[in-house]
Formats: structure tokens, sequence, C-alpha cells
């Protein structure tokens, strides 16, 4: 028996594939068994796809719309490609019906099938992009955290899906391990997302630092800005220390991946504090030495609890 046919991928979906090299952590290292690699590229693709469409960052020449389906007069409308999306999701899901137009999405769908993955995460995915569409503002850290359930969690239990390795504890961990990834991107990020009139520093906490938005367009960061980002930066670290135990919770090549994951967040914090806190110039960004420092720290402390 012959399995599903390779699906290949065309140029703008290459693009988006691309973009995995410039990810704070390995998104399918070549460590991994080729079965992993595969189902976590096309998970990281979904993702991707659906981040770059509710960012309005989609490869030129209009090739995604046209695979959805999407008039060109209606490509640059954000609410509507995610709908399309969606309803191309859906087709993944339904073995019966016709197969999905995107390639990314059929590429996904060995996936799927091999892993009996279910739609909720995919859809929570799909549900934070269009929250960002009508969401600018954040009021509280609670808020920001709702948020993140839908925009990071759903990846991290892809990941214990994909691997067999899914348990409520471990889920638990690796959802504080993707909501702290998650607010140290948008610390990175504060300039570039300003740029799209979006805001991910709870208004409370920016209330308390005496920051306004207007401290957060200039060039660099004054002490306000420093302290609220380093503020931020703070949870963000203990988020990532509750959900550290995770990766002792599991062995051999998943857990040096999920010890990825974890260091490359504790790198970009590190390199954040090494910017004085001052985000604003542009994303301070780990080097690779540091990055190996955290994943060399990370695995031994999994080791001493294991």
């Amino acid at each position: 028996m012959t399995g599903p046919p390779q699906v290949r991928p065309d140029a703008s979906s290459r693009t988006t594939l691309d973009k995995a090299a410039d990810e704070n952590f390995p998104v399918a290292p070549f460590f991994l068994p080729r079965a992993w690699r595969d189902d976590l590229m096309a998970v990281y693709g979904y993702a991707r796809l659906v981040d770059d469409i509710g960012d309005g960052d989609l490869a030129p020449g209009g090739g995604d719309a046209r695979h959805l389906g999407v008039a060109p007069s209606q490509a640059d409308d954000r609410l509507v490609m995610l709908d399309a999306f969606e309803a191309d999701l859906r087709r993944v899901f339904d073995p019966q019906g016709p197969a999905p137009a995107h390639p990314l999405l059929r590429a996904l769908t060995p996936t799927v099938r091999r892993r009996s993955l279910t739609p909720e995460p995919f859809l929570g995915l799909i549900a934070a992009n269009r929250q960002d569409q009508l969401v600018r503002r954040y009021e509280t850290y609670d808020d920001l955290l709702a948020y993140c359930e839908l925009s990071a969690n759903p990846v991290g239990r892809l990941v214990l899906q994909i691997t067999g390795t899914a348990s409520p504890e471990r889920v638990r961990r690796s959802d504080a391990v993707c909501t702290a990834l998650q607010i140290v991107e948008h610390l990175q990020d504060v300039t570039e997302d300003l740029g799209r009139d979006r805001i991910y520093l709870p208004a409370q906490d920016m209330k308390r630092f005496h920051v306004t938005e207007a401290d957060l367009a200039a060039g660099t960061a004054n002490a306000s800005v420093r302290a609220l980002v380093a503020f931020e930066a703070e949870r963000a670290g203990q988020l990532l220390n509750e959900g550290t135990p995770l990766v002792g919770s599991v062995h051999g090549r998943l857990r040096l991946l999920l010890a990825g994951f974890v260091a490359g967040g504790r790198a970009a914090l590190a390199s954040i504090a090494a910017a004085g806190h001052d985000v604003l110039p542009g994303p301070p960004k780990p080097t690779k030495p540091r990055l190996l420092r955290e994943v060399g720290a990370v695995l031994r402390s999994a080791h001493r609890e294991g």
C-alpha cells in the first residue's frame, strides 16, 4: 500500500515555512525522528500562515488568496481571509469531502490522520487572529492570559499530541511555557506591534508604571518603559519556571526538543535584560552561544529532577 502523495509547497508556502529559521526556538530540529519533524513542520506551517493572515504579512503575489478562493478585491480583508482559511481547515477533518485547497492544509492532512488530532487547537489559533482584528488593547494581565490561551497554548498541546505524550499535568506545564513564550515575543515586538496599532502590555500595568502610548512610540525607552518591560519579563520568567518540569517528565530526543523551547524563552529574556530592557529600537535577539548555554542549564535541571 502506498501512502498519500507528497504535497509540494508552492512559492508562498515555502516563504511561510522558511520563517521557522527566525523563531526564538527550534521548530523541528534535525535530531528528531523524521516522522516527528514532518508533522511538526506541518503544524508550524499552519500556525505561521494563520499568523501571517492575521498580521497582513502574506507572501506577495496573492497566491494564498487564490488557493482559498478569495477574490483579489477581498484579499486584504483579514477577516474574510480567516473565514476562508477556516472553511478550508474544516476540509482537513472531513475525510468524506473534498480535499483542502491550500497546499499547507493539504500537507497538514496526513499529520491530522496519523496523530488523531482534533480541530480545537487549530480553531483556537484562528480565533486568536480574529481577536487581533477586533481587540487592539488589553486592560488586564488576565485578559492577556486569555488571549495566550488561544494564540500560543494550542501549539504546545499539538506538540504533546504529535509525540504521544499528552497528559493533564504535561498540558498544564506546556501551557505555562507557551504563554511565557508568547509574552516574551510581545516584549520583543513592542515597536512592531504598535506599528500595527496593537499593544500587548496590559493597560493596568502601563498605568501603574506611568507609561503612555507616546512613550512606546519613542525611539528608545525611558526609565518607566524599562521598568514596565522588566516587570513583564519577570512574569514571563516565572511562567517558564512553572513549566520547566515538563522537560524532566519526558525522555530522549523529546526532552531535548522541549529543553530547546524553554531555553529559547530564557535566552530571549536574557537578551532583553542585556539591552537594559529597552526593546523599542528593535527586538533583542539571543545569540546562539547563549541559547546553547540555556539548553544545557535546562537539561541539567531536568536530569536532577528526573
